[in-house]
Order: C-alpha cells, then sequence, then structure tokens
C-alpha cells in the first residue's frame, strides 16, 4: 500500500481493498434511518474494517474471558494460605489438585481435577482500589486516563480480525455489566452484542435476534428495498465505494436476522442433558442451576459458531461484608462450571484453539474484617489462562506468605495484555487512531510474558 493510500485509510476512508474500508460517523449517519428496520446489529458488522493481518498464525483464535465482577478473593480460591493465621486463611480448608504441590480452596474440587490444562497466575498486580479503575486496568490494558477511554481487549480483537460469518465478532454474556467492556475510543460499531438476558432462564430469547413487533417479514422486505432506493439516489452524487460498502455491513445484519444456524447457536436446546449436567446445569423450576453453567455452555456455542471474543460475567463478589455466605453460595456453583467448560473444550479439540480466562478487576484482603467480610485488594490477586498456547499444568509467579504482595514474577496489566494479544496475533504495539487523529498504541510499554506460553 502507498504511503498516501495509507495515510488515507487512518483518517477513516477506503483504501485499496474495499474491505478494508473504516468509514467516518458522517458515512454512518447517511443511512442512520435504517434503524427503523430493527437493525440494531448493523453497528456490528462494520468490522470488515480491520487493517492488520498477522505475519505467523496465531496460538489462540477464539477467547472466552470469565469476569467476575466486585473482586474475587484469591485466597479462597486459587491461592490458599492454610498455614496463615486464621483471620488471614479463614474459613475454607484446601484441596489437593492434580499437578503436585498445588493447592486449591476446598470449594474448588471441581477444578483441582482439571488443573493440569490451566495456567493460573498468582502474581497478578495493579494500584486500583476502585471498582471502575480496576476495571478499565484490566480491560483495557490501561491505567484510567480523565482524557480518554481505552476499548476494551474484545473490541480491539473486534476492530482488528473481524466478524467471521453472520456472527458478532464479540458478544457480552447476559449484559455487558461494566462500561469499560465496550469500544472506548474506537467506533461502538466495535462494542458488544448483549444477550439481554439469562440464558439459564426458560424461555430465554436474545433481543435483536427477531424483527421487532409489527415487523412482518413482508414489510422488512419492503423496507429493504426501500433502502435500494436511497442507496441509487446516493449513488447518483458519491464517486467512491462507500455506498458498496455500507451495504456490506447492513448485509451482514440481514444474514444474521435470516440465518438459522446463527440463532441456533445463541440456544441450549440442542445441548445433551449429558454435556448440560457437565457444566453443572441441573433443572430446578424456572432457571437452569447453576447460571454460571448455561452461561460458560452458552460461550463455548459462539465460539463455535464464529464469534471470536465471549465475555461472560458471573457472580457478585464485593463481598464487604458476610463474606463466606457469598463465597458458599457462589464458589461451588463457578468451579463445576468452569471444569465443565475446560473439560468441554479439550474434548472436542477446541482447547487448543480457545484461550479461555478467568479475571476480576483486582482481589481482596488477605485479612478479613470486623464484619466478617474481605475488603478490596489490587496489590496482588489471582487469574486464570487456559488453552489458545498458554502453558499447561502451570503456577506462575507467587503472593507472600499472607496473600498480601507479590513475592515472584509479578504480572502488570500491560503485560497480561501483551501476552494475551500476542495469543491472537495481533501487535500490540500497533497504534489505532483516537479522536482528533492521534495515534494510540493498542498497550504502551507492555511485554510479552514468555513464561506462560506453551
Amino acid at each position: 500500500m502507498n504511503e498516501s493510500l495509507q495515510a488515507s485509510a487512518q483518517r477513516g476512508t477506503w483504501y485499496a481493498d474495499p474491505a478494508h474500508f473504516q468509514p467516518r460517523r458522517r458515512d454512518i449517519l447517511r443511512v442512520g434511518w435504517l434503524g427503523g428496520v430493527g437493525l440494531t446489529l448493523g453497528n456490528y458488522f462494520e468490522l470488515t474494517a480491520h487493517a492488520g493481518h498477522n505475519a505467523q498464525e496465531p496460538k489462540a483464535k477464539n477467547v472466552i474471558h470469565i469476569y467476575l465482577q466486585g473482586g474475587f478473593a484469591h485466597m479462597d480460591s486459587f491461592d490458599p494460605k492454610p498455614d496463615a493465621p486464621a483471620e488471614y486463611r479463614g474459613i475454607l480448608g484446601t484441596v489437593k489438585t492434580n499437578v503436585p504441590g498445588v493447592l486449591f480452596s476446598s470449594h474448588m474440587q471441581s477444578s483441582a481435577k482439571i488443573a493440569d490444562k490451566i495456567a493460573v497466575v498468582r502474581s497478578m498486580t495493579h494500584t486500583e482500589v476502585d471498582h471502575s479503575r480496576g476495571e478499565h486496568s484490566m480491560f483495557t490494558g490501561y491505567r484510567p486516563s480523565p482524557a480518554l477511554v481505552y476499548p476494551s481487549m474484545g473490541s480491539v480483537v473486534a476492530h482488528e480480525l473481524g466478524p467471521r460469518g453472520a456472527m458478532p465478532p464479540y458478544v457480552v454474556v447476559p449484559n455487558q455489566g461494566s462500561q469499560f467492556l465496550s469500544s472506548g475510543y474506537l467506533s461502538n460499531a466495535y462494542g458488544p452484542f448483549a444477550l439481554g438476558g439469562d440464558p439459564a432462564r426458560r424461555g430465554f430469547t436474545v433481543r435483536d435476534l427477531n424483527l421487532p413487533e409489527g415487523v412482518s417479514e413482508n414489510r422488512f422486505e419492503r423496507r429493504k428495498s426501500w433502502k435500494s432506493l436511497v442507496d441509487e439516489h446516493f449513488a447518483t452524487s458519491q464517486s467512491d465505494d462507500k455506498l458498496d460498502t455500507m451495504n456490506s455491513f447492513y448485509g451482514r445484519a440481514y444474514e444474521l436476522l435470516a440465518s438459522r444456524e446463527s440463532k441456533e447457536a445463541f440456544s441450549l436446546d440442542r445441548e445433551s442433558d449429558e454435556t448440560k449436567k457437565l457444566y453443572g446445569m441441573e433443572p430446578w423450576g424456572p432457571v437452569l442451576r447453576p447460571r454460571a453453567g448455561a452461561s460458560f455452555l452458552t460461550a463455548r456455542r459462539l465460539i463455535e459458531a464464529g464469534t471470536r471474543f465471549v465475555t461472560v460475567t458471573y457472580g457478585s463478589w464485593d463481598t464487604h461484608a458476610y463474606h463466606y455466605r457469598g463465597i458458599e453460595t457462589q464458589l461451588p456453583d463457578l468451579d463445576r462450571a468452569f471444569a465443565g467448560l475446560i473439560t468441554d473444550l479439550d474434548q472436542r479439540g477446541l482447547l487448543d484453539s480457545t484461550l479461555v480466562l478467568i479475571t476480576s478487576e483486582f482481589g481482596r484482603t488477605p485479612r478479613v474484617n470486623a464484619g466478617g467480610g474481605r475488603d478490596h485488594w489490587p496489590r496482588v490477586f489471582s487469574i486464570v489462562m487456559a488453552g489458545g498456547g498458554v502453558k499447561r499444568g502451570y503456577v506462575h509467579g507467587a503472593s507472600d506468605s499472607l496473600a498480601a504482595e507479590p513475592a515472584d514474577s509479578p504480572l502488570n496489566v500491560e503485560d497480561y495484555a501483551t501476552t494475551l494479544y500476542h495469543l491472537l496475533g495481533i501487535d500490540a504495539k500497533k497504534q489505532l487512531m483516537s479522536p482528533g487523529d492521534r495515534p494510540q498504541a493498542i498497550v504502551m510499554n507492555g511485554q510479552v510474558v514468555s513464561e506462560l506460553l506453551a
């Protein structure tokens, strides 16, 4: 590509290959009235415009990101401290994993059996004690800035790699949950598509996958024909290929609305009882218990259907009081569903190409407080990485004897994000364009952590 075309591309115009077109906001507004058709999905298919192709084949083709909102207690899950004083170690016991010398919390018995398939990072660290600031750090690889909101990793993946088939490239289950799971300074077109409901509930449907009430198939087809008339009008006054490119965006939305296979990706009806049981899904009234299992199984179905990045938000872990009441309720569900997901992906031959993450915005205080809770603690906490080119049966780093500080190989947010992008074949040093035509590195000053790589 010559320099003038490349510069034009960075400003948001089209360049030599129309498939790489990135329209400006005003171009999208020209046909914005089409929202009357109910095509809120149209934005998601403005994604043929990713500019980079990777020189080598990436290890990870997909990402399933399990986000534990509120702050997940590392010492009560993946980094227990059985020799610490009682006010630090808490009331839970430990369980041996199938990796020699590695212990998990006693509520992580299913995960202990698949520890040889995952990597646990026990030295994740940053300095943000506020929920929102911690979320921004963990989702973007950037510390918060008053000047700019950076795009989430899911949005960067959507921007750089684009869609596969009719599926949205970036999906959140069940809802976005955090404002920082969004597209940040990138176009809203790269934001997540949200299911809008809990897939564990009977009668669950995904919003936007059906025509709006009062819009019949015939009416829908008529509105598509009206669009062609508008296109003809603009075609007489436009000398470039912008309309052709916008047509491709809406064509993707039409394709998803019309695709039975894509719609079925959001449904668990075709899954066997045996598979549902693997994820811990037991019928119980109007809800399949636990919700984690239904969400994790939905995530697996989505990446099989072509979605590149799925974020699943599960639980509420902000336990400043009655900490162990929340742990007793949620942790066994998470444990069984996570172990089921890893086992299922491995049995299907998908684990090596699917990067699975468990993260939280921070950990919780080593010492139990007077209210029987644990408070915010970003100085050291645990995350999990598995599949997609990550080393199996591995513990990276360590916290100290009280789970209070990193004792070995601290992992910061920049290095974590850079390693994730490396596994996906995305150059974290690449610059994207923020408002004002200001280039921003996908991650600033991050390094790939080679010890985590298989």
